[in-house]
């Protein structure tokens, strides 16, 4: 087929995906504001990252501590910074994502995947990028973790070009600066993709001997991680690093669901396991030996990143079912036991398919179904900004406070069984301030009426442009009235006292939103040298005054 053949036998394709990712990234401004029905904490997390750099200047890694790329974050500050309220930023920055991926999917889809299944490649890619839940089956709206759906979308399309042999000529100078960028981009968005993935996709481009598409993908990373360095300087990557390593020695950071071996053998996802391990088998015994290989060793690269997602929702078995359909033989061939195994690699593709049918439903239908969310019966989550009043939620879940209160803690008619409840799989009893017992006490929704009831008790106090740092899982506070983000604090709490040196106060709740979380910094902050002073306590928190020993 000649290249101007090939350009018109994709072009359907081309504007077919062109008219479906548009249609996919339209529809959800139809709501006149983004709706979140889920994960409101993740929500606010979002916010207090994206709003601190489009706001505030400041930068991830040096002005405060996160494990997420810059990359996940930047798109939706720079929409903010342009005059979008934090709702409408995080639309627009969907879609511009999906407008700098659509070559690079397209591309994919036309080189590697014949027919229909280069539809279904990258109608799911694309659908995957502008989604509004983060998967599973539940028809819901959150912003979670959309950072892991943008980063399956790259990992989607380096694999399928350093997988599969390309259908006409190869270009090795395009796949391999293709593959290259998106394992960059992968690193500077969760760089948990990069230390799974590419040793994989090394293997797979040297079974297939591919071996300039191997150089091109390795300069070309290289290149954008130079010009990263450039822009940010070197210090970016060192920031980067320790937050790495700090998430990765916290002592209360909890697995984001099953265990690893879970992951791979737990009856939920045993299935998943088999199919692809199947997949393999069949690869391998009707000649594919090189696209076999690289698929044994993506296998334990995607429960790694399949147990790092909250969820473990199993995203690549599209990928696995569609490489186990691009590839069965044109002709009969038949393995040892005689089964026909293009056949049998239909029947593994088809059940990966089946397999992911929920999960890839939900996602792909998520932008359509929001264009007919109700959002004016909803409310800002960010009550106390007027500008971002287009991120709104469902009143009950952030109004109506409920908490979590240990039965067994002193003086409660369980407490002669407290001893006997604890495990290593438990935390143990609560902190202690300043010789005073903390409650073993959380707070399960309700997070607008925690922080706006804090908010007001701080303004009455006269504590208006004060640097408060919460000992919680969160420190949105400043979000919620007109006090100032503390620098060096971490939005998401993972350990250590970052901030503590720039605080001007320290609040710690009685009831927080994490108790283990409460109850390490302020242990972590009396071994850091810390002394902490009351200056003021009411119902729902103690605010204090960090002075040095």
């Amino acid at each position: 087929m000649t290249g101007r053949s090939s350009a018109a036998a994709g072009l359907p394709l081309a504007v077919g995906l062109a008219l479906w990712g548009g249609l996919l990234a339209a529809a959800p401004f139809l709501a006149g504001a983004l709706a979140v029905t889920q994960h409101e904490g993740d929500a606010l997390h979002l916010a207090d990252l994206v709003l601190r750099m489009a706001e505030k200047g400041q930068m991830p890694h040096r002005d405060f501590m996160t494990p997420l790329g810059i990359a996940g974050l930047w798109p939706i500050a720079a929409f903010v910074q342009a005059g979008l309220g934090l709702g409408h930023a995080f639309l627009a920055a969907q879609a511009a994502v999906a407008v700098v991926l659509f070559l690079p999917i397209l591309r994919a889809a036309q080189s590697r995947l014949p027919g229909g299944l280069a539809w279904i490649f990258g109608a799911y890619v694309l659908g995957m990028v502008l989604a509004l839940i983060h998967g599973e089956t539940q028809p819901l709206f959150s912003v979670s973790m959309h950072y892991n759906r943008w980063a399956w979308a790259m990992a989607y399309v380096a694999v399928v070009l350093a997988v599969l042999e390309p259908l006409g000529p190869r270009r090795p100078r395009l796949d391999g600066a293709l593959i290259g960028v998106l394992m960059a981009g992968l690193g500077l968005v969760k760089v948990t993709y990069v230390v799974a993935l590419a040793p994989a996709l090394v293997v797979a481009l040297l079974a297939r001997r591919d071996l300039r598409t191997l150089g091109v993908a390795v300069l070309s990373g290289l290149l954008v991680l130079a010009a990263v360095t450039a822009l940010l300087g070197p210090g970016f990557w060192g920031g980067y690093l320790r937050d790495l390593l700090t998430v990765a020695g916290s002592t209360t950071r909890a697995a984001p669901g099953d265990s690893l071996a879970a992951v791979l053998a737990a009856p939920k996802h045993v299935a998943a396991t088999l199919v692809a391990l199947m997949t393999v088998i069949f690869l391998r015994q009707s000649g594919r030996g090189a696209e076999g290989l690289a698929l044994l060793w993506l296998v334990p690269a995607f429960a790694y990143v399949t147990y790092q997602n909250f969820g473990n929702d199993p995203q690549w078995l599209v990928l696995v079912g569609l490489i186990a359909l691009a590839l069965r033989p044109e002709r009969r061939v038949d393995n040892g036991l005689g089964w026909p195994l293009r056949e049998a690699l239909l029947a593994t593709g088809v059940a990966a398919l089946a397999l992911a049918t929920g999960p890839m439903v939900n996602l792909v239908t998520s932008p359509l179904r929001h264009a007919f969310a109700e959002t004016e019966a909803m409310v800002p989550l960010l009550s106390a900004r007027p500008q971002d009043a287009d991120l709104r939620v469902l009143a009950p879940r952030v109004y109506r406070a409920q908490q979590r209160l240990a039965a067994d803690g002193p003086g409660q008619p369980f407490a002669a069984y407290a001893t006997r409840g604890e495990s290593a799989a438990t935390p143990g009893r609560p902190a202690v301030l300043n010789g005073e017992t903390l409650p073993a006490c959380e707070l399960l929704k309700g997070y607008d009426a925690w922080f706006e009831t804090v908010a007001a008790d701080l303004l009455r106090a006269g504590h208006a442009r004060s640097r408060v740092l919460v000992a919680d899982l969160f420190s949105s506070l400043w979000l919620f009235g007109p006090f100032e983000p503390v620098r060096g604090a971490a939005p998401w709490y993972y350990g250590g006292t970052p901030g503590i040196e720039a605080a001007d106060h320290v609040l710690v709740p009685l009831c927080p939103t994490g108790e283990t979380r409460r109850d390490e910094i302020v242990k972590a902050i009396a071994e850091a040298g810390w002394q902490l002073i009351e200056e003021h306590r009411t119902a729902t928190y103690i605010l204090l005054r960090p002075e040095r020993l």
